[in-house]
């Protein structure tokens, strides 16, 4: 019998891309030392939490802090405590972008391609060193959209409510997955009217009534610890009222800010944010928020590219995944928010990747190799980054002009 190549077996290289990101992340996890940028909010959250003390910050669901306090359990209240658990949602995200493309078009080197942008692209290796809760949010629906994918292909209530109740826990990080988890339950309906031999085995109203009740019961159970406060414990006669509470502190008007941006701005690159650039641990560091500009600007070619493939043959791959790019960054033109940061742009920035890969897949043909140098100038872009992702020690406070190509960089 002949055998398979381990690069020729998804399952293989999916764990080898996972251990890959996972030891890419977690070298030198504990510099800096200090809380970084909205770590300072979220840390006493964790610790009040693991106290099991009182409600502290209110504003966000409660799940992201959890995992945070975690880490801190299990390590300590360290910087490698804090930040451990965002460590597996970005290696979570880069094997569901994997999976995602595996699950649609069946070829590694697609897969591959994903996996590649997603560790290249700069955001997700920022977000998987920092103890803040978008990480959480974008690996939950990072792996739903994958098991919802497998539902789709395969059928089966395992993946089916494992895909529901990834939204649910999405949303009990953050709130902004909310529109993920209605956009999942419309398009099934839409795809099981269309055809009823979709997600083989899973009836639509059944199918329907399952994925909210999952979604919704995983989103309540990630209260359970607030029940148990020493002081001010949550009750089941204010689980519902204190949902109201949320939304009025997400929604209050904000003071200005110094790296605020409006949502349209992006996916230009035109505004990230220093989540730190100060003196730490003996030497001047820096961590830029920032997309890896080829991989984002070509992103936006890549958007294009993919519809143009859908009108020219007809194929829904490529096309619903720039769409599903449109809707991540069209719901911030209507979520209520008074300010808007680049860092909202993490998840859109993940769903890029894909749109890249699809589009690569599409045009693979006419590339004609192109594409495997792609690659290559989007590494050099990240390695050139690389100093300001990383919080390497500067040669002197003014080094962030090196990497500053545009004033509204600074």
């Amino acid at each position: 019998m002949e055998r398979t190549s381990v690069w020729k077996r998804p399952l293989p290289v999916a764990i080898l891309i996972g251990l890959l990101a996972e030891t890419l992340f977690l070298i030198r996890l504990g510099v800096p030392s200090i809380p970084v940028f909205d770590e300072t909010h979220y840390l006493p959250a964790a610790r009040a939490l693991l106290a099991l003390d009182h409600p502290a910050n209110t504003e966000h669901p409660m799940l992201g802090k959890m995992l945070i306090a975690v880490g801190m359990k299990l390590f300590g209240d360290t910087p490698f405590g804090w930040r451990f658990f965002s460590t597996l949602a970005g290696t979570a995200v880069v094997v569901s972008g994997f999976a995602i493309l595996q699950i649609a078009y069946g070829r590694l080197r697609t897969s591959l391609t994903g996996a590649a942008l997603l560790l290249l692209g700069c955001t997700v290796y920022v977000q998987a060193r920092i103890a803040m809760l978008d990480g959480f949010m974008a690996a939950f629906v990072m792996t739903g959209v994958a098991l919802y994918l497998r539902a789709l292909r395969h059928g089966g209530w395992g993946a089916w409510l494992g895909a529901a109740a990834c939204f649910g826990l999405a949303v009990g990080c953050k709130w902004v997955a909310l529109p993920y988890a209605g956009l999942a339950g419309a398009v099934f309906l839409w795809l099981k009217w269309e055809d009823r031999r979709r997600f083989p085995g899973i009836g639509w109203l059944a199918g329907a009534a399952a994925f909210g009740l999952a979604a919704t019961a995983a989103y309540f159970v990630t209260f359970a610890p607030a029940f148990f406060y020493a002081r001010e414990p949550l009750t089941l006669a204010r689980l519902l009222p204190f949902q109201a509470e949320m939304y009025r502190q997400q929604t209050q008007i904000l003071p200005p800010h110094t790296y605020q941006s409006a949502w349209w701005t992006w996916p230009l690159d035109k505004r990230p944010i220093w989540y730190l650039y100060e003196p730490a641990d003996g030497a001047q560091r820096g961590i830029l928020m920032i997309g890896n500009p080829l991989v984002m600007w070509s992103g936006l070619i890549a958007v294009i590219a993919c519809g143009w493939a859908w009108v020219q043959s007809g194929d829904c791959r490529p096309l619903g995944l720039a769409l599903f790019w449109v809707f991540s960054l069209a719901i911030w033109a209507l979520i209520p928010k008074s300010l808007g940061f680049y860092y909202y742009y993490y998840l859109s920035s993940i769903i890029l990747c894909l749109v890249i890969a699809a589009a690569i897949d599409h045009w693979r043909a006419r590339l004609n190799g192109w594409d495997e140098a792609y690659l290559a100038a989007c590494a050099v872009v990240f390695l050139w980054f690389f100093p300001i992702l990383s919080a390497q020690a500067l040669a002197a406070p003014d080094a962030f002009r090196k990497w500053t190509w545009f004033d509204s960089w600074v």
